[in-house]
């Protein structure tokens, strides 16, 4: 995405880049950059906390008109919870909950499948 939006940019149209991968994105160059210090794969907040969205959304926009140095990076006052105790945790597969995860994997695997059926 952060390549695209240079292409982009160097066409003539405006992006703003919203992510939670704030090394990878800022080494890419982007020309504008909300970063919000979330769990990958959730930039614009947690599912369904509208309030938290739209002010993502809203500090997005508004860097259209505020930023015009490129590599402008803007970090949003969010926060995924007051403790930060996802970080450690995020992603971690280990012995003690690799079953777990496994056994997740394979029943979403298997309801996907059942979808496909019905579909075709």
């Amino acid at each position: 995405m952060s390549l695209v939006a240079r292409v982009l940019e160097e066409n003539g149209i405006s992006t703003i880049v919203i992510g939670s991968a704030k090394d990878i994105v800022e080494y890419c160059g982007v020309p504008r950059y909300l970063f919000t210090d979330f769990p990958l794969g959730n930039p614009c907040g947690r599912p369904y906390d509208n309030t938290s969205q739209r002010l993502i959304m809203s500090q997005a926009l508004a860097m259209l008109s505020t930023c015009d140095v490129p590599g402008t990076t803007i970090d949003t006052a969010l926060v995924w919870d007051d403790s930060a105790s996802w970080k450690p945790n995020f992603a971690r597969v280990d012995d003690d909950n690799r079953a777990e995860l496994l056994a997740a994997g394979d029943a979403r695997r298997a309801a996907q499948a059942d979808i496909r059926v019905k579909i075709i």
